[in-house]
């Protein structure tokens, strides 16, 4: 009894029809991964319950609608959710693509005894259960026959083959990872250096000093008198005068 291998390369090898007592195993190789960063810049324009308005830096307004609880961004180093968002806030959302070629390797193996050889297109084994199963033979395969590589041809009835086949398939493995900053308001812009800034100053008011005390008026002679008895004075005077001319001219005379 000879024992042949049947070897496959790639896609190369027996083509199984039949799962029953075929074993498959699967590996896989990576290659370099690549890196894709894009930054997208947003000004928070309004809050609404759970919906979102921003200002993109194009100037389009964008409504993000039914944002999750969940949903977190650091904004000045502290986690904050929706509802903490304000206008003006800025936002900044980081997203990194990761694309991943890898190549999918699958083996699968087979070990029966020939039952039948169809040349160049099927053999049938006789499994290790007893059951017999075709399997295709790919064009062109070789198979190594103790130590000598043969074709279908070669296959003869009683021969116990191991079959096995190998394809390896491409693969692109994508994953995106989103970063969501923010930070506050700037403040308010300090006004040109030409213009002057007003300060409120608080200026003591002076106490007013107490006024001068008014002048007090002359005293008033009490209204205790009459004007008849100067009268009289003049009266007399007048009088005397009289008496005193009559007298002088009597000495003259």
């Amino acid at each position: 009894m000879r024992t042949a291998m049947i070897l496959a390369v790639g896609a190369i090898g027996l083509a199984f029809t039949a799962v029953a007592q075929v074993q498959t195993s699967t590996s896989s190789t990576s290659g370099a991964a690549t890196h894709e960063v894009k930054v997208i810049n947003a000004t928070v324009v309004a809050v609404s319950g759970n919906d979102l308005v921003v200002k993109l830096d194009d100037g389009t307004l964008k409504h993000i609608a039914n944002v999750p609880e969940s949903a977190r961004a650091t904004v000045d180093g502290k986690e904050v959710g929706i509802h903490d968002l304000q206008p003006g806030m800025h936002l900044q959302k980081t997203i990194t693509t990761t694309t991943t070629p890898k190549i999918i390797t699958t083996t699968q193996s087979v070990t029966g005894k020939v039952w039948h050889v169809n040349p160049p297109l099927s053999v049938i084994l006789t499994l290790e259960d007893g059951k017999n199963q075709e399997f295709k033979i790919p064009k062109g395969q070789k198979f190594n026959v103790n130590g000598q590589m043969v074709d279908a041809w070669g296959l003869k009835k009683g021969m116990t083959v191991s079959a096995t086949k190998v394809v390896e398939q491409p693969e692109t493995v994508v994953s995106q990872q989103a970063k969501l900053t923010g930070s506050m308001p700037p403040p308010p812009p300090a006004p040109p250096a030409d213009q002057p800034i007003l300060v409120a100053v608080m200026v003591p008011v002076a106490a007013p000093a107490p006024a001068a005390p008014a002048a007090a008026p002359a005293p008033e002679m009490p209204k205790t008198g009459s004007e008849l008895p100067l009268t009289a004075l003049f009266g007399l005077l007048s009088l005397a005068g009289s008496a005193c001319t009559r007298l002088y001219r009597k000495a003259r005379g």
